[in-house]
């Protein structure tokens, strides 16, 4: 697995300041996508228990509220190990902070992965170039979801956050 870059003080990925990792490698090669550069999987830096330690200790900041996997695409099945093993270790280090999480794989089809045991927001599905909006908040085109993961997990129903 590999990673493409790690923002360690960034306003735009979820609500506060945040530490941003960007996985490396995406199957979804959405027209006009913000990020192609993260869409080859042999490109980028090796993601290993060594970046967890970097990224964690990034986190220790007391003004970081959080962090944010994005990517390329963190759920494809040669990332999702390493970002459920980086989601587990933030959430045991920094119980306290939020993690969100950006897929553009549907919580439906996601949901009963492990990460969720540890994700506090998913924006899911697709970016759709034809639905771009940029006035929306943390994310690009309007068929995307603000996901409420502890919600949408205890009423079994997906829950946005408006």
């Amino acid at each position: 697995m590999r990673y493409n870059l790690i923002r360690k003080m960034d306003i735009s990925d979820g609500p506060g300041v945040r530490v941003s990792v960007f996985m490396q490698g995406c199957q979804f090669h959405c027209k006009n996508c913000f990020n192609s550069e993260t869409w080859d999987f042999n490109s980028g830096n090796e993601f290993n228990d060594e970046t967890i330690s970097k990224i964690l200790e990034l986190c220790k900041k007391e003004y970081i509220n959080g962090l944010s996997i994005l990517g390329g695409e963190p759920m494809n099945p040669v990332n999702v190990e390493g970002t459920t093993k980086l989601a587990k270790k933030f959430k045991e280090t920094f119980p306290k902070k939020d993690l969100w999480m950006w897929s553009g794989y549907k919580y439906e089809d996601l949901k009963d992965k492990e990460v969720f045991n540890y994700v506090d927001v998913l924006v899911d599905g697709q970016y759709v170039d034809e639905l771009h909006d940029p006035t929306l908040k943390w994310r690009g085109s309007s068929n995307q979801r603000v996901i409420d993961i502890k919600k949408s997990k205890q009423s079994e129903q997906v829950v946005l956050i408006r």
